[in-house]
């Protein structure tokens, strides 16, 4: 079940080789266990794209592709979930991970107006910045660890389940 549902969903692997940002990994992206969906790499996948869907900064899918690389983990999993991170869902969750973030470090979450600039950016390093990333990096470990368990999981009930059902045929 989870291996069907995946492949449904995922990039083709021509299409993540030939992506612009991607193309720098060269060799590496022929790597075959980068491209198989397997028990281990896509548990390894989900924890990797997770991670970095939580990391507050541009290029998540090279980030992304470079993790899966390191531990040679389905690429493209690890790719397509940093878009959990986009424009409509990208608000709440850092706005979340903020509060997260002055729970952990014991300070009072401040009422702030959010500008795009870059001075509005070096004004709020200091006051939300530390909050912020402690909230984002929070946020990481436990979805990067919640996902690796559950699609692992979910693979282990998945095979029991055909095995069940062979032996009552």
């Amino acid at each position: 079940m989870p291996k069907k549902l995946i492949q449904r969903f995922m990039p083709k692997p021509e299409t993540l080789r030939e992506h612009k940002y991607l193309r720098m990994f060269g060799k590496l992206l022929h790597k075959p266990n980068l491209w198989a969906l397997n028990r281990k790499s896509a548990p390894g996948a989900f924890a990797v794209g997770l991670f970095v869907a939580w990391l507050p900064m541009p290029f998540q899918m090279v980030v992304a592709a470079g993790f899966a690389i390191m531990f040679n983990v389905n690429l493209p999993v690890a790719v397509a979930l940093v878009w959990i991170t986009n424009p409509l869902t990208m608000p709440i969750m850092f706005y979340g991970a903020y509060l997260l973030g002055t729970k952990i470090l014991g300070h009072k979450a401040q009422a702030f107006q959010f500008e795009a600039s870059w001075a509005w950016i070096e004004a709020s390093v200091s006051t939300i910045g530390p909050p912020f990333l402690v909230g984002c990096l929070a946020l990481a470990i436990i979805s990067a660890l919640v996902g690796f368990i559950v699609i692992k999981s979910m693979w282990r009930y998945s095979v029991l389940f055909k095995w069940q059902k062979r032996k009552g045929q």
